[in-house]
């Protein structure tokens, strides 16, 4: 399990300054999200780059604090590891993923994490470099966009992975220059037996400077829900959000 979150702003600019004094409380849910942390950048007009990716905890890191601040950029995806039972604890199963301009994170698993792979693309197939379901879950995705397009694609991927593997959730968040997706698709009852009934919500707070997207279980004022189920396709041009049941 994991947290996730993602912004897009009409400026560049960094998730501290974004989010503001909480972020410290997002950053502090590493203490069990703790086994790696990733950041990424996708400039709309410029190079995309993935900044960092460490096997450590993000609170305990040397390294955190100065790469998510100095780093700006007017599209940036973080992610903090908690890694599912079963599967190494190493820089290659850290998200996030990335081919070409794509950029993507998930929270959940699927059982077994390979349940998936013969419906990916064999040119995706060669790309995997690591154990986890989350790669195969992005190089799925990525088969079925090139296949029929941004939505539709991330649409047949959720309904492959159903259909042939066990869930417990496939929060994600996809990102390329002009468009910021963000899936919200859990079973509230596979959470963990500690956690409160919405750990896997995901909640979103668009504001002038940039629309943000999160993961739950910090102090998150004023955010609103993405209900299960849904996607939202944030348009990275004009900033709307459009919200599809799925």
């Amino acid at each position: 399990m994991c947290r996730l979150m993602g912004y897009v702003s009409p400026s560049k600019t960094s998730f501290p300054a974004l989010v503001g004094q909480e972020f410290s409380d997002f950053v502090a849910l590493s203490s069990v999200h703790c086994d790696g942390w990733g950041l990424s950048t996708v400039d709309q007009g410029g190079s995309h780059i993935i900044l960092e990716k460490k096997v450590e905890a993000a609170g305990q890191s040397s390294t955190f604090d100065v790469t998510v601040a100095d780093n700006v950029a007017d599209g940036a995806l973080l992610h903090l590891r908690w890694a599912t039972k079963g599967l190494s604890i190493s820089e290659n199963n850290t998200h996030p993923f990335m081919y070409g301009e794509y950029s993507f994170i998930h929270n959940g698993s699927i059982f077994p994490p390979d349940a998936i792979t013969s419906f990916i693309d064999p040119k995706f197939q060669d790309l995997i470099i690591g154990d986890t379901d989350s790669e195969r879950y992005f190089y799925l995705v990525m088969t079925e966009i090139e296949k029929i397009g941004l939505v539709d694609g991330i649409k047949s991927a959720l309904t492959i992975i159903k259909e042939h593997g066990d869930t417990t959730s496939l929060n994600c968040m996809l990102m390329n220059r002009e468009t910021f997706i963000i899936v919200s698709e859990h079973k509230t009852d596979r959470k963990p037996e500690w956690a409160p009934d919405d750990y896997y919500e995901i909640k979103y707070l668009p504001t002038p400077e940039g629309v943000l997207f999160a993961s739950s279980g910090w102090n998150q004022p004023g955010w609103k829900t993405l209900d299960n189920h849904h996607l939202a396709s944030v348009n990275r041009s004009n900033f709307g959000i459009d919200v599809i049941a799925i």
